[in-house]
């Protein structure tokens, strides 16, 4: 008998559904097995206000598929997370293009307070991987997951120097298990998953590290971060393309400077002229900036709300709940608010030493 996860499962092998389908549909339906087998009725009580794609089909081909997958996975200890999961990392669950399911091996420790994303490029020199170990030794007092994406170069300095300093890592690949990319990083693959770190990867196991694969997988780099550093890139590549979405999604991005001389910088600079980018040149910058060295702010007192009035009740109360918030995300909460008038509400609140102001115009409790 066939069960939820392998409806889960399925719903990745329908043609024109994606994530966001996906989400949408199971939203409405509360399972996926629902919508194999009663997606008609479903289609018939919302299709008022929503547009719906074709029904989802079994076929045998698909239903091989799912069976190979639940196979391979059981065999090689590897595990699905999906969206509704509550180890399900939260930080990307905000990103609206978050796959709805990926895969992963080693441990499901999504969720580290403090997350930092280490991108660059494939071809590092010595100075790459100097700075890669000197930024993580300033890192290594502090409990911070590093995430990059198990490709040479830079990916591959940061995740071994991560191990070195006792850091937890994660590996976001663009291909499925059974095609770890680069070969050469099999070892380094195992390494992690065996001292506690873990291995992503939305994909299906068979699945070749083919080009369209990275840019998703760049998102989900991003996505799980509260910040992403440069360390060391031309102009164009998968590293510019992983800063800009982080940018997009609120995320802080730091880079590295150096030689003007060297094409390996230019991204680098690049992305400090346009202020995408704030100049670091090791771990204690990066602390320093993201406020890592502060004190956990307590939990605000109920009766701190006595002293508000509602508009300033309702923004603490959202950054109460996210602990840590973007004024744009303010802004799409509480849509009654204009972004003049937001900005007014948490100047008041600043002043009155209720939030402080944190890099990229993020906000937190203090009291």
């Amino acid at each position: 008998m066939l069960d939820e996860l392998f409806y889960k499962i399925a719903l990745s092998y329908q043609k024109g559904y994606g994530n966001s389908i996906i989400k949408k549909l199971l939203q409405l339906s509360g399972s996926a097995s629902a919508l194999f087998h009663d997606f008609h009725s479903i289609r018939k009580k919302h299709q008022t206000t929503r547009s719906f794609p074709a029904p989802p089909v079994l076929t045998s081909e698909i239903e091989k598929a799912v069976h190979s997958e639940l196979n391979v996975a059981a065999k090689n200890n590897i595990f699905h997370c999906f969206y509704t999961d509550h180890d399900y990392p939260k930080r990307l669950l905000r990103c609206n293009d978050a796959p709805y399911m990926f895969c992963y091996q080693g441990s499901n420790q999504f969720n580290f307070e403090k997350t930092l994303a280490i991108v660059g490029t494939r071809h590092a020199t010595s100075y790459g991987k100097d700075t890669v170990r000197r930024v993580l030794s300033g890192l290594s007092s502090h409990n911070i997951s590093i995430i990059s994406g198990l490709a040479m170069g830079i990916d591959t300095f940061a995740h071994e120097a991560a191990l070195d300093y006792s850091l937890h890592t994660v590996g976001i690949m663009g291909s499925g298990f059974g095609n770890i990319y680069p070969s050469s990083n099999k070892k380094l693959a195992k390494r992690m998953t065996d001292l506690g770190s873990t291995l992503v990867s939305e994909f299906s196991y068979y699945t070749l590290p083919d080009r369209q694969n990275f840019p998703k997988r760049n998102r989900i780099i991003a996505g799980m971060a509260d910040a992403l550093l440069v360390v060391e890139t031309g102009k164009r590549g998968g590293s510019i393309i992983t800063a800009c979405i982080a940018h997009s999604y609120q995320r802080d991005v730091f880079a590295i400077p150096g030689s003007v001389f060297e094409p390996s910088r230019e991204g680098c600079h690049e992305l400090i002229r346009q202020n995408l980018a704030a100049l670091v040149t090791s771990g204690e910058d990066i602390i320093d900036m993201m406020g890592w060295n502060a004190e956990k702010p307590a939990q605000i007192q109920p009766q701190l709300f006595q002293q508000l009035n509602a508009n300033e009740e309702i923004v603490v109360s959202i950054i109460q709940n996210l602990k840590e918030v973007h004024i744009d995300e303010l802004i799409t909460q509480n849509c009654t608010l204009t972004p003049s008038k937001m900005a007014s509400v948490l100047l008041g609140l600043e002043l009155n030493g209720v939030i402080e102001a944190l890099p990229g115009k993020r906000y937190r409790l203090i009291k």
